[in-house]
């Protein structure tokens, strides 16, 4: 049986990116690995955690198995030489290539799921070119309406909205736009994630979930009437709930997913329990997309000491999903 072909897109070409991908590549996980980016940047990150890579272009042939230490690889060469933890704005154009290439080819069927390593959204906007992450790129690339969440293990926490000012998040909680979430979430939760049934909880906007009104009154005017109306439709929701006291393990065991209200509401929980193994998702899309919990590290970058556990969870995520997207055949969104 042919392997699921999973693409890895290498990052920002000073960050850990690339060293995070020669890991892996030595890792057990059965699937067949292909990196998108500049193979010389692959091959010296290689070098610096003293690891050996055996790179061969893809040719986009069934793979029934992969050896240890080895990559199938799509070259597109980096603008500039890389320096590790030094940006360069040069190379911006070369980062978007990469994910274009990894979103085209999944929609195209070329790949079951795409798993990136971390980008450095500054550089790519001091470049002239807007970025706001992987996760509105993709959006942009599929023309689909997206959801982001992370998980780490079988906590799961999705974003109503995400690299918003606080400041912004009052007025983005619409009833429209709390109802795209949440239908986007559901129909993953079943489709990527096999639950018939989901069960999420749904945090407050404000403090107390709003104390009745006293504190805020999101939770009367919107939220709460919505969950009402997606109750009437069978759905399994809980709250809004206090976000101070929603995420102890009773209200936890009922849930399969915690819905946000914004991004430092949900995330700083999630990170505290599984940073470094925690997966960042992007639901909503035609196609599986995984990555890393952290950024680029450029502290870190050359020194062969990055932690690759988030990027290995990533990858063994986006096989695990692929498969149950398509158990019979053991590949993943190849109708995509």
């Amino acid at each position: 049986m042919p392997l699921p072909r999973l693409a890895i897109t290498l990052g920002e070409p000073a960050g850990i990116g690339a060293e995070l991908v020669a890991e892996l590549a030595h890792s057990d996980i059965a699937a067949d690995l292909i990196a998108i980016g500049d193979t010389q940047l692959l091959q010296a990150a290689a070098r610096c955690r003293g690891l050996a890579l055996e790179l061969h272009e893809d040719d986009g042939a069934p793979r029934e198995h992969r050896a240890a230490g080895s990559l199938r690889t799509i070259t597109i060469e980096a603008a500039a030489i890389a320096t590790p933890g030094k940006l360069d704005r040069a190379n911006a154009g070369y980062v978007l290539s990469t994910l274009a290439r990894a979103a085209d080819g999944c929609m195209a069927g070329e790949f079951d799921a795409v798993v990136t390593a971390p980008v450095q959204k500054s550089i790519i906007n001091d470049a002239g070119i807007p970025f706001s992450g992987h996760t509105e790129y993709f959006a942009l690339r599929a023309g689909a309406d997206v959801v982001m969440m992370l998980a780490a293990g079988n906590l799961r926490v999705a974003l109503a909205t995400t690299h918003l000012p606080l400041s912004a998040v009052p007025a983005a909680i619409t009833r429209a736009g709390l109802e795209s979430t949440l239908r986007i979430l559901h129909a993953d939760l079943q489709r990527k994630f096999g639950l018939a049934q989901p069960r999420i909880l749904v945090l407050g906007l404000n403090p107390h979930a709003g104390e009745g009104g006293h504190l805020g009154r999101e939770e009367i005017d919107i939220i709460q009437p919505l969950l009402t109306d997606l109750r009437a439709e069978g759905w399994q929701l809980s709250g809004p709930l206090p976000a101070d006291t929603a995420f102890l393990p009773g209200p936890l065991s009922q849930a399969d997913a915690v819905l946000a209200m914004y991004h430092d509401q949900g995330l700083p929980v999630l990170k505290a329990l599984g940073f470094g193994h925690a997966v960042n998702l992007t639901l909503g899309l035609p196609f599986i997309r995984t990555s890393v919990d952290h950024g680029t590290a450029l502290d870190l970058a050359g020194r062969g000491v990055a932690d690759a556990g988030s990027l290995l969870a990533a990858t063994r995520l986006a096989l695990e999903l692929a498969r149950v997207r398509s158990p019979e055949s053991g590949i993943g969104n190849r109708e995509a």
